[in-house]
């Protein structure tokens, strides 16, 4: 008689334990439907994103033709990059020069858009998206093929110089000229930094510039004090955004060129030097090391405009 209540206790905590579900149990039960509507994304992250990633990685320490297997060479890549490849060094002034060059005329040319029309003109939603398009177009084969004819020797910019008695030179095909056409198309792509500063631009309260106008303060001042200041954080996500836009700019370069880099090589920027190794001379090992030292290069910038950030950017805290 005493063991059957020990008997129905064992019983009871078998059935309680069995009632009962486990942790992974009960975790599954509730999060089991949000994977599985995350199941698209992690196939799309682990096959198309993380899983090339790693497969260049790998590469890029092999020499590797796309027709036989990768053959592995150590660092020989790299050191072939730093010791004796002249296009590289090449690549790398013009990249470095469009962008230091692109990015401020770009982010100055959308700022000073945005303030104008900040101050409240009719049909201010047209004038954005007219604007607006060129960052939609300008990465565009079209808009490159425009770009070319706009500024060959016979093109439509030479034709208008020529109403003034001014005869101009083929400006794709000379070196002189021929990078500042695509720092010139990247400038008039303004549309997406602009309405970024347009957005930034209606967050500054209008009491500060009543104030600072009471005291005496004239426009140049206001700009200086209060517009800039308080519109650094938005300058400074722009300044990101534009600069690695600037260092994976290819299209542009690609169409205007041949897919050449030339004149002389004046227009061979990195991305377009990557894609010839690639896929003009098969050299998948090559062009896997170059793209990681592209993605170095990028995380350096970024990393010193972040650090450098907190001298020059202002938050409302």
């Amino acid at each position: 008689m005493a063991s059957a209540p020990s008997h129905e206790v064992a019983q009871g905590g078998s059935v309680a334990g069995a009632a009962a579900p486990s942790w992974w149990a009960a975790a599954r039960s509730k999060n089991g439907p949000g994977y599985l509507f995350l199941l698209p994304w992690f196939i799309g992250f682990f096959g198309l994103t993380l899983g090339p990633i790693l497969i260049s990685l790998y590469l890029s320490f092999t020499d590797f033709d796309l027709l036989t297997a990768p053959h592995w060479n150590g660092g020989a890549n790299f050191v072939r990059i730093f010791t004796a490849d002249a296009k590289f060094i090449q690549s790398m002034r013009v990249t470095l020069f469009f962008v230091i060059v692109s990015v401020p005329l770009k982010l100055a040319f959308a700022l000073g858009v945005a303030l104008l029309l900040n101050r409240g003109m009719r049909g201010l939603p047209i004038y954005r998206a007219i604007f607006y398009l060129p960052s939609l177009l300008g990465a565009s084969v079209a808009i490159a093929v425009l770009w070319r004819q706009l500024f060959a020797g016979n093109g439509l910019v030479n034709q208008f110089l020529l109403n003034f008695g001014i005869v101009g030179p083929s400006w794709i095909s000379n070196p002189r000229y021929s990078l500042w056409t695509l720092i010139a198309l990247a400038v008039w792509q303004f549309g997406s930094p602009m309405i970024i500063f347009l957005a930034g631009l209606r967050q500054i309260p209008l009491d500060m510039y009543e104030a600072a106008s009471l005291d005496g303060a004239g426009r140049w001042r206001m700009f200086r004090k209060i517009t800039l200041p308080l519109l650094t954080p938005v300058i400074f996500f722009n300044a990101i955004i534009q600069t690695i836009e600037g260092f994976k700019s290819f299209t542009p370069a690609f169409i205007i060129s041949g897919g050449t880099g030339n004149p002389i090589n004046s227009t061979l920027f990195y991305t377009l030097y990557l894609y010839q190794e690639a896929f003009g001379f098969f050299r998948m090992g090559y062009a896997s090391a170059l793209a990681w030292i592209l993605l170095v290069i990028v995380a350096l910038f970024t990393s010193f405009s972040f650090l450098t950030s907190k001298y020059w950017v202002h938050y409302d805290n």
